[in-house]
């Protein structure tokens, strides 16, 4: 028996049966990770008996913590949880581990099982997209209870964590971590399960830095726990480091716990083998045996041992029953702020929110970037959920709210800096911001950006991918959207990019033709909910006439008729600044007594869910297309055919004026005009 408080024989009990649960579901399925399972059993089983707020019967109850396991290859250490702790996970679930159709898939999976709080599997996402959630969570006492004696609000809560060695080796957790610090996210609890093994063995052969002096020099509260002498986790000091990690509300915590992987199986704990591989029939009896269990049981668990678990329900109902008199008192204390909840958790927008979005009118250029830079702040406006910033690039990206406030703790000597205020500084750190912006969206009240160049979307992919992946709402800022930054040269230049991004599955890659299509775009971003990114342009571009244009408002279907003329012999599509291109090229044409339609296409992704009558009456099928896009031609090919041609850019730029490199490369009205010539 344990020496923590209130442990009994029946909680040893669970904790055995867990760790066989762990062998038994991976030796049935052929494959797995059982060993961090077996260890971490009596982690997560304290977590979620003694120290998580949560209520099995409402996942999504808004008092809760959150938890993530970053470690997502350990996936069963959350499922034997949310099994033990009635999730709705039973038995049945944990015996089709990771097979088709099951609730066990492999790694956790946002959306797909109950309890799971974010799609974990990329190691170091989850600990970066803790981070965000954290962030979230004191922003959101901002925005609803701003005035609450710290720890005292309706609104305070915890995330947590478990992560692996892995997860701290990889260098979005570092990002995030250290930002983490910086802004003092006291909420934030991070256990570190630091068994020295990976999949090629001892994580000496490549780690061998000092984590716990690594955190404290990022500003966390570092708590050091031995394994017991045999190697099993010290239960009662890992308990007092959880009580000590809520006590801490100044700094993020980060537990590091000494632990044995497949501990107590006589010759798999402590090996590589157990990471990723079923430990045999042999081996699992044997360690049943040292866990005092029957060697013939597979997936074992006495009724009397699940109903002690499962008391958690009970506590649980006990924490909410506390919660809701607190909230219904906040409520009526705070009835305005009571309604903008209520808005904020359906999802809703408020009556005419649009109303002030800019129209800009024709006759000056201005840069998409700095038009995307007044709509955000119009949104702002009437959104007090919508805040977010830059990857140390605001100025650039167009992203600070105008007298929003730096979101920075209260001892921040930096001006303007306010606990709850909605200019987020990300810090140069690409990966970490598209991780963080994915853990404020998860968390699921408010709406956020994150800008950075283009260019640097590659850094942020991971991230990017989770988001569509887990089908959420989170927003990329991606300025100096091409070749027009000039002088900065090839390593600044995006070429591939555009392409890239759009072989993301549902993701919508938005790149608008002048500064209404921008005000339209957002529109549609905010309306829509997807994950997606906007890439907007450095240079100055033509603000169309809409009196001799189609309105801006096609921008939501993805594509529209920009300009036509009677009889087009052929059709220019074309996206940002390219559009104003296929304008010109048209005139140009016209006076040779070649008509031609112009077609602007934002969001290729928006525009292949609408009808093909539509479609086709945009791009009509027995005209010849001609593609204008200064990036790789890849992906054009199925919206302008075989006959179609592509003026695009196969290569990498150069070091030169903006307008010096479109004349250069071919984006010019000369060339346009020769290729539509040959194409007719």
């Amino acid at each position: 028996m344990s020496a923590v408080t209130g442990w009994t024989t029946l909680d040893d009990q669970v904790v055995a049966h867990a760790r066989a649960l762990a062998a038994d579901a991976v030796q049935k399925v052929g494959n797995g990770h059982p060993g961090t399972a077996m260890s971490l059993a009596p982690v997560a089983y304290t977590l979620f008996q003694r120290h998580l707020i949560h209520d099995p019967s409402d996942p999504q109850w808004l008092g809760r913590d959150r938890f993530i396991l970053s470690c997502g290859h350990s996936s069963l250490t959350l499922y034997i949880q949310l099994y033990l702790s009635g999730y709705g996970l039973e038995m049945k679930d944990l015996e089709s581990f990771r097979t088709w159709g099951s609730l066990t898939p492999g790694h956790p999976e946002f959306g797909h099982t109950a309890g799971v709080e974010m799609t974990t599997g990329p190691l170091g996402q989850g600990v970066a997209t803790a981070v965000g959630m954290a962030m979230a969570a004191r922003y959101e006492r901002g925005l609803l209870d701003p005035d609450a004696p710290a720890q005292q609000s309706v609104f305070d809560h915890s995330i947590w964590v478990i992560c692996s060695d892995g997860d701290l080796q990889e260098g979005v957790s570092a990002e995030a971590s250290s930002l983490a610090g910086t802004q003092e996210l006291g909420n934030l609890n991070v256990i570190y399960d630091d068994n020295r093994i990976s999949i090629e063995g001892d994580t000496h052969n490549a780690f061998t830095e000092d984590v716990s002096a690594r955190y404290r020099a990022y500003g966390w509260h570092v708590i050091d726990v031995a394994a017991a002498a045999n190697g099993n986790v010290d239960l009662a000091a890992l308990d007092a480091a959880m009580v000590a990690a809520k006590k801490e509300t100044g700094k993020p915590t980060l537990i590091r716990m000494k632990s044995v992987i497949a501990w107590p199986a006589p010759k798999a704990q402590g090996t590589a083998g157990s990471h990723g591989s079923a430990l045999g029939e042999d081996e699992i009896k044997a360690t049943k045996v040292a866990l005092g269990l029957n060697p013939d049981e597979h997936f074992a668990m006495p009724a009397d041992v699940l109903a002690h678990a499962r008391l958690v329900k009970d506590r649980g109902a006990q924490h909410r029953a506390q919660w809701n008199t607190k909230f219904e008192s906040w409520k009526a204390s705070n009835p305005d702020k009571a309604t903008l909840l209520t808005r904020l958790q359906t999802r809703s927008l408020p009556a005419g929110w649009d109303g002030q979005l800019p129209v800009f009118a024709p006759g000056k250029d201005v840069a998409t970037r700095a038009a995307s830079g007044e709509v955000i702040n119009a949104i702002a406006a009437v959104l007090p959920e919508f805040w977010g910033g830059s990857a140390d690039l605001a100025g650039s990206n167009n992203t600070s709210i105008k007298g929003g406030g730096s979101f920075l703790p209260a001892s921040s000597a930096i001006d303007g800096a306010h606990p709850y205020g909605r200019i987020i500084h990300f810090g140069i750190r690409e990966h970490a911001m598209g991780s963080i912006l994915n853990g404020i969206t998860l968390h699921g009240l408010t709406r956020s950006f994150g800008g950075t160049f283009a260019v640097f979307s590659d850094y942020m992919r991971p991230a990017v991918r989770l988001a569509a992946l887990m089908n959420i709402a989170t927003t990329f800022v991606w300025t100096h959207d091409s070749i027009g930054v000039g002088e900065d040269g090839p390593t600044h230049q995006p070429i591939e990019h555009f392409a890239a991004l759009r072989a993301i599955p549902g993701f919508d890659v938005i790149r608008p033709g002048d500064a209404n299509e921008v005000t339209e775009a957002w529109k549609k971003i905010i309306t829509r909910g997807k994950a997606c990114g906007i890439l907007l342009s450095r240079q100055n571009l033509p603000v169309f006439d809409r009196t001799q244009c189609e309105s801006a408002s096609g921008t939501a279907q993805g594509a529209y008729i920009l300009k036509e003329l009677p009889n087009p012999k052929a059709i220019l599509i074309a996206t940002g600044s390219e559009v104003s291109l296929a304008i010109d090229a048209q005139t140009a044409l016209a006076a040779e007594g070649i008509n031609v339609r112009v077609v602007s296409a934002p969001c290729l992704e928006w525009f292949a869910e609408q009808d093909q009558s539509y479609k086709d009456s945009v791009l009509s099928p027995d005209v010849v297309k001609i593609s204008i896009e200064v990036g790789i031609a890849q992906g054009w090919r199925e919206l302008i055919g075989d006959s179609g041609v592509a003026i695009s850019l196969e290569h990498y730029g150069a070091s030169a004026d903006a307008k010096r490199l479109f004349k250069e490369f071919g984006f010019s009205v000369d060339n346009v005009v020769a290729q539509v010539k040959k194409a007719i």
